[in-house]
């Protein structure tokens, strides 16, 4: 299936094929694709974007209006670029294809405008990936996010195999996600590289947790291909690598200040080292308990109703409470 008309002018031939689908990319207002991992797209994802939980009604279903107002907040007063669409933030895992889908739609009409939506596409099962990626296109979103296949674990070959085949199948640029911990298997460097000579994969999530890896990535990458973060604590020493950004769960509560050090880096990399170490108490409390569960609590004392998670994650103890709240003053 093709690109939708709102991303036509963004979206390659399919296979390796590097030029607008339009005769000229020119005359579609575009540039015609130079460098292997330079970005492109429908719109630019910036250097903050939050992987946005999912808010639940107590009853369990997916509460859409709330999901509005969060992310309405979050590109609003927490100055996000971008939000991700049905990350493990969002608890994918637990959701329904229906459901992804629907949140997408929401989340794009309401900050579609003046902030990118990227949608989490991505599971263990290539052909699901490439049909909700197909979905993803025809509703709009900014761009895919594919994490490493978990639980059936495949080697470098079938990793190179998963993500090229899907970024085959869409327009949009897209962004792997290496996280070690929970998919159990790392992808790794050389692997990476051969993704990246794949005109439509401009980036990757980097949470192996390695900074050698992490360091061997920012080294090698091409010129342009983009590394985000995926560990809140890690992104001022990735940044120092050359790294562009991160894919925050921070970014809920202070976001704000996570966009200040972002800024602040390239030119005053001493008051960006100020504001890491004022927010490392913040990030470690976001993972004191199983992920999402405590910026879902934290995020609620900001005035939302999100604190609800599904099975099999559960719901805060007073405790753990006390050291999200602690953490945030």
């Amino acid at each position: 299936m093709g690109p939708t008309t709102a991303n036509c002018c963004f979206a390659f031939l399919r296979g390796l094929n590097v030029v607008c689908r339009h005769t000229q990319a020119r005359e579609c207002g575009t540039t015609e694709y130079k460098n292997m991992g330079a970005f492109f797209g429908p719109k630019d994802w910036g250097t903050l974007l939050t992987a946005m939980l999912t808010p639940f009604h107590e009853d369990g279903s997916v509460n859409y209006s709330e999901a509005a107002r969060l992310a309405n907040y979050l590109v609003d007063v927490q100055k996000n670029d971008g939000l991700v669409v049905n990350g493990t933030t969002g608890e994918s895992p637990t959701l329904t294809e229906a459901e992804k889908l629907k949140l997408l739609e929401v989340v794009l009409e309401t900050v579609g405008d003046r902030a990118a939506v990227v949608f989490g596409a991505g599971s263990y099962n290539t052909a699901e990936s490439i049909e909700m990626t197909r979905e993803g296109e025809k509703r709009g979103a900014h761009g895919i996010m594919l994490v490493n296949p978990y639980y059936n674990r495949p080697g470098q070959q079938g990793l190179y195999a998963h993500f090229s085949t899907i970024a085959k199948e869409t327009g949009l640029p897209v962004m792997l996600y290496n996280i070690m911990p929970r998919s159990a298997i790392n992808l790794e460097t050389p692997t990476l590289l051969r993704l990246a000579e794949i005109p439509n994969i401009v980036a990757v999530k980097e949470a192996s947790g390695s900074i050698p890896q992490i360091t061997d990535v920012c080294g090698q990458a091409p010129d342009g291909f983009r590394i985000y973060s995926g560990d809140d604590g890690l992104t001022l020493p990735i940044l120092s690598l050359g790294g562009h950004g991160i894919v925050s769960v921070a970014g809920h509560v202070v976001g704000d200040r996570i966009k200040e050090m972002l800024n602040a880096f390239p030119s005053d990399p001493v008051k960006a080292r100020k504001l890491h170490h004022e927010l490392i108490p913040v990030y470690k409390a976001l993972f004191s308990a199983p992920s999402p569960v405590p910026v879902k609590y934290a995020t609620s004392l900001k005035g939302f109703d999100c604190e609800s998670v599904r099975l099999p994650l559960v719901a805060l103890t007073d405790a753990e409470k006390a050291v999200v709240s602690g953490a945030l003053g």
